[in-house]
């Protein structure tokens, strides 16, 4: 099946049909394995026992960046490519990648605690996510702001194509700036620098959070496809009642 497909929201909807249960269940499956393997690995030698947060932290820190990706690909979908769902993508993402975002935020106070002395301090990594969390909630709110769905997409794609310059601030910030996060130890140039008991746990929940992620997504384009046929229902009736 190709993209063009699945530019049918009819064929879309069949697909959704398959892919939320199947995510779902993976989500359920790789999530919880990876969690009972991280809380079985041995304690990191210099974090000790609060290294654990990092499996629900980590994770949840790659998904808010490569939620707000995809929605940038599906912003341009919408002003570029006339995509029939690409707005639909993009909107349903926002509030999805909104929690995983909140989710490193507070995993990330709460880890920073014991390692800093503080929840919070005005690290590069931590003021740019916390950016990045503002950006969604400016996406959601431009996306309530305006009724007519054509116009909230445009309006809402350009923010978020704006926005994005944020995402690589995120992911660099480290390198570009002297920071209290650590540099990269996962994609890296000579390879992994955790070891390999504490490394598969991290893998798997990241899996397991992804596989989430496109269950909550596709369940939400689905309902919003359906809640924009019946406004068009509404609107139809509403439009004959008026004839009458």
């Amino acid at each position: 099946m190709s993209l063009s497909d699945l530019a049918s929201p009819h064929r879309f909807l069949s697909l959704a049909r398959l892919l939320v249960p199947t995510f779902a269940a993976l989500a359920l499956v790789l999530t919880g394995l990876g969690l009972v393997l991280g809380f079985r690995a041995p304690p990191d030698y210099q974090q000790g026992e609060t290294v654990r947060i990092m499996y629900i932290h980590v994770p949840a820190a790659w998904i808010s960046l490569a939620a707000y990706t995809l929605m940038a690909v599906a912003s341009l979908g919408t002003l570029v490519w006339r995509h029939p769902l690409a707005d639909v993508a993009a909107k349903t993402a926002a509030p999805i990648g909104a929690a995983f975002c909140l989710l490193c935020l507070v995993t990330g106070a709460l880890w920073g605690r014991p390692m800093w002395g503080a929840y919070w301090v005005w690290d590069p990594r931590l003021t740019s996510e916390l950016v990045l969390f503002l950006l969604y909630l400016g996406v959601i709110a431009l996306w309530n702001a305006i009724e007519d769905p054509g116009r909230a997409g445009r309006a809402a794609a350009i923010l978020t194509l704006v926005g994005f310059i944020n995402v690589p601030i995120v992911t660099f910030s480290v390198e570009w700036w002297s920071s209290l996060h650590q540099g990269a130890s996962v994609f890296r140039p000579g390879g992994p620098a955790i070891h390999p008991s504490i490394l598969w746990p991290l893998m798997i929940s990241a899996a397991g959070f992804t596989a989430l992620f496109f269950a909550l997504h596709v369940a939400a384009m689905r309902n919003e496809i359906l809640r924009r046929r019946l406004r068009t229902l509404g609107i139809l009736a509403a439009a004959e009642a008026d004839v009458r």
